[in-house]
């Protein structure tokens, strides 16, 4: 066994982003010496390692609903619901996304033997953005999923009811996006990365319409800030002018990834949340000036 699977099976609790840097930074020896994360162990070995139990938060088990659609031995498939974390941050470390996968994943105490099974996120979406999320159950899941990401071999569509309607029924965002050092937020700017979004428009309601996005490439927070450059944007994004509403109205309804294992093409969809559907209940589907 390799010395940092046995750290992670060890403490199954810790991350292991933390766990790498504790043996970079020396702080974990095997017989009296150093050695690297791949070190492969030997029968009576000792290791001694310098860990903070305060940490012990990334992976802590937590029983929570999880509206899971699709589940095999290499992923799962599921719908986040808004509001909620995907993973622990330094000021919420309780009642995410992984807390709940770590639960789930892990019905009995890890051993050394059978060492828990650390969900891998391949994707991210943020804590107010409810909808589909792709976790890899294995290493080579988590290997094979974030490279289809990076390479672009996924198709990823969005719902949003944004402010007003749109001139076009349909069009091309393009509109570099970087973080404005000052004032600590994302927009677009000049000097910024490349940043491409597709919008099309679904349905027209009373001062307000029902879009698809699709994130052509995936800088932070595009889609709410490409649907601000539009002028139309989305409901609930205060900081952007979506005014106040009870969430943020952005949902990731449809995901085509390939599978890890087989690389056979699947596609996922999330219906629309009920908050959507009582939103465009209330307003009438009306041909709306720009």
């Amino acid at each position: 066994m390799r010395l940092e699977d046995f750290l992670l099976a060890h403490f199954s609790r810790l991350s292991k982003m933390y766990l790498r840097d504790r043996v970079n930074d020396e702080l974990c020896e095997v017989n009296g010496r150093w050695e690297n994360i791949g070190y492969r162990l030997r029968p009576n070995d000792l290791i001694e390692i310098e860990i903070d139990t305060e940490r012990e938060t990334a992976m802590l088990p937590e029983k929570m609903p999880l509206d899971i659609i699709f589940e095999d031995a290499e992923l799962i498939v599921l719908s986040k619901p808004a509001g909620v974390l995907v993973h622990p941050s330094h000021r919420e470390n309780r009642g995410t996304l992984l807390n709940g996968l770590a639960y789930y994943l892990n019905p009995h105490e890890p051993t050394l033997t059978i060492p828990a099974i650390r969900p891998g996120l391949p994707h991210r979406l943020d804590k107010d953005t409810s909808g589909l999320l792709v976790v890899a159950k294995t290493k080579l899941a988590q290997r094979n999923l974030t490279r289809a990401f990076m390479r672009k071999h996924v198709d990823k569509r969005y719902l949003a009811v944004v402010v007003g309607c749109p001139d076009q029924e349909s069009g091309l965002i393009d509109a570099p996006i970087g973080r404005d050092a000052e004032a600590k937020f994302w927009k677009v700017m000049p000097e910024g990365k490349d940043a491409l979004s597709r919008y099309r428009v679904l349905e027209r309601l009373d001062g307000h319409s029902l879009v698809e996005l699709e994130p052509v490439t995936g800088r932070t927070n595009q889609l709410r800030i490409h649907c601000q450059h539009l002028g139309h944007p989305i409901l609930g994004d205060q900081q952007r002018g979506g005014g106040t509403a009870a969430r943020l109205y952005l949902h990731a309804h449809k995901l085509t990834i390939p599978h890890p294992a087989s690389n056979e093409k699947m596609t996922f969809e999330a219906p629309r949340p009920l908050e959507f559907e009582r939103l465009i209940s209330k307003k009438c589907a009306i041909g709306c000036e720009s």
